[in-house]
C-alpha cells in the first residue's frame, strides 16, 4: 500500500563528521551540505512533494565555537542570496519557523525579502527551521494562548490539540509524513516535536553531504512499505 506523502521533514546531521573524515575543517563540511540542500531541494520539486521542512540550525547550536557559527551564518545568508531567485522562478515559496531573529540583522532583512517574495507560490513550500528548539515552540505557543485568556478572548475551556497546533510556527502546515534523519543518529534532537507525534522515522547512516537523490529515494520507498496505524490495529494480512 502506498501512503499519500505530502510533508518530508529533514534532519541534515553530520557534516562535522564527513569533514573530520576527510581531514577537513568542519566548516568545509557545512559548505558541502550547502550544495546538498540544493540538491534534495531539487529533488522535492522533481518528485512532486509539496512540502519540505529542513533543520538547519538550532537554538542550542548557539553554543558552537564562534568561528563555525559564524561560518554557518555566512553560508546561510549566502544561500538565500545566492538562490533566492532561483527558487522563486521554480515557484517555490520559502519560509522560516524558530524564535524570532533580531529584526535589525542582515539575515532577518534577507529572511523578509525572500518571504514576501515567494509568499504567492504554489510549488514546493519550503520551510527552514532556524534557530530553532521544539520545547521553545511549544513554550511560545503556550504563551500565546495564555495572554488569548487573560485578554478574555478565549477561556481556558477552548484550549485544544487544534487550537494549540494553530499557535505554532507551523500553524499553516500539515504534519510531517515522514523524518528523516542522517549521519546514523537515532534522536530527534528537539525537532518539531509536537508535528511528529504519527510521522514515520527513517534514519540513514549516510553523513548529510553525501545525502544524494538515490538516497531520498530510498527513504522514500521504505516510508511506503510501512503500516500506518495512528494508534489503530494493523490490517495487513500476515504473508
Amino acid at each position: 500500500m502506498r501512503h499519500e506523502l505530502r510533508h518530508v521533514a529533514i534532519i541534515m546531521d553530520g557534516n562535522g563528521r564527513w569533514a573530520a573524515k576527510r581531514g577537513l575543517p568542519r566548516t568545509a563540511g557545512h559548505k558541502k551540505g550547502v550544495d546538498t540542500v540544493k540538491a534534495t531541494v531539487k529533488t522535492a520539486i522533481d518528485l512532486s512533494i509539496p512540502y519540505l521542512t529542513l533543520f538547519s540550525f538550532s537554538s542550542e547550536n548557539w553554543s558552537r565555537p564562534k568561528p563555525e557559527v559564524d561560518e554557518l551564518m555566512r553560508l546561510m545568508k549566502l544561500f538565500i542570496e545566492r538562490e533566492e531567485n532561483t527558487l522563486h522562478k521554480a515557484n517555490v515559496r520559502i519560509r522560516m519557523i524558530g524564535a524570532p531573529l533580531e529584526q535589525s540583522s542582515e539575515l532577518y532583512q534577507l529572511v523578509q525579502k525572500a518571504e514576501l517574495k515567494t509568499k504567492d507560490n504554489t510549488g514546493l513550500q519550503l520551510t527552514v527551521a532556524f534557530n530553532y528548539g521544539g520545547r521553545d515552540e511549544i513554550i511560545r505557543a503556550t504563551k500565546d494562548l495564555a495572554e488569548q485568556v487573560s485578554k478574555g478572548l478565549i477561556t481556558s475551556d477552548e484550549i485544544s490539540e487544534d487550537l494549540l497546533s494553530k499557535n505554532l510556527d507551523t500553524s499553516d502546515l500539515p504534519d510531517p509524513d515522514l523524518l528523516i534523519r542522517t549521519s546514523g543518529e537515532y534522536r530527534i534532537s528537539n525537532f518539531l516535536l509536537w508535528q511528529l507525534a504519527y510521522a514515520e522515522f527513517v534514519f540513514m547512516d549516510c553523513n548529510w553531504p553525501d545525502f544524494t537523490k538515490e538516497k531520498f529515494v530510498e527513504a522514500i520507498d521504505i516510508f511506503h512499505k510501512r503500516d500506518r496505524r495512528y494508534g489503530g490495529v494493523c490490517t495487513r494480512s500476515a504473508s
